[in-house]
């Protein structure tokens, strides 16, 4: 059976997708919350697929290293990897962000992404088709949104340089913009907003996952 990292698999979109693909892969589920995991755990299982939990915090550099050598040993190689933990500060006007705001932001959304990459592309490569997955979210230029903004754009920048790095060599890098959904990211963002008019992250994982798996 293929192999599947999901990294931010304990809710939203990254745990429909981490459930969704049970029929065709072993996810590692990655994500803080162990209750989260777990619960995500009994519906693999309901689906008659298996997981592997890894709770840890995607910016600690250690135990992502230890994770990927990890997946090394173990499967000897990885065939995808699907990005979805994002961290969103309170909206604020730009002169007033919070530095602390700020500075977990840019951890979490630039520079674990620069880490896991740096540490995930080897196992990668030793499995021939492999993929890499990320989700963009432009909010360049939106009032409020500049702390969050600035990561994104930061984000993008890393993962497109990689994808134009690896067009001959592999792995295939693809960048997906999910429509809004009805998330606890995006209740952050829109306290007010009529749910109901948003997409669920299980529809929202089918209508992604053949582009994913493409």
């Amino acid at each position: 059976m293929k192999t599947c990292l999901v990294t931010g698999a304990s809710r939203g979109l990254g745990a429909a997708l981490a459930e969704s693909l049970t029929p065709s892969h072993h996810v590692i589920a990655v994500a803080r919350t162990v209750g989260a995991l777990e619960e995500l755990d009994d519906r693999i299982r309901a689906r008659g697929g298996e997981a592997t939990l890894a709770p840890l915090d995607v910016t600690d550099a250690g135990a992502m290293s230890h994770l990927s050598r990890s997946i090394f040993d173990r499967w000897g190689g990885l065939d995808l990897w699907i990005h979805a933990a994002v961290h969103a500060p309170p909206l604020s006007p730009v002169p007033t962000v919070d530095q602390k705001d700020w500075t977990k932001t840019y951890k979490t959304n630039v520079e674990a992404t620069l880490m896991m990459i740096t540490n995930i592309a080897p196992v990668l490569a030793a499995t021939s088709g492999a993929r890499a997955v990320f989700f963009d979210d432009p909010r360049r230029g939106q009032k409020f949104f500049g702390a969050y903004a600035a990561s994104k754009v930061a984000q993008m920048a890393l993962v497109q340089s990689w994808q134009s790095e690896t067009v001959k060599t592999g792995p295939t890098v693809t960048i997906l913009q999910p429509a809004p959904m009805a998330t606890a990211t995006r209740a952050r963002f829109f306290p007010g907003e009529d749910r109901s008019k948003l997409a669920t992250p299980m529809d929202e994982a089918q209508r992604l996952l053949p582009q994913i798996l493409s």
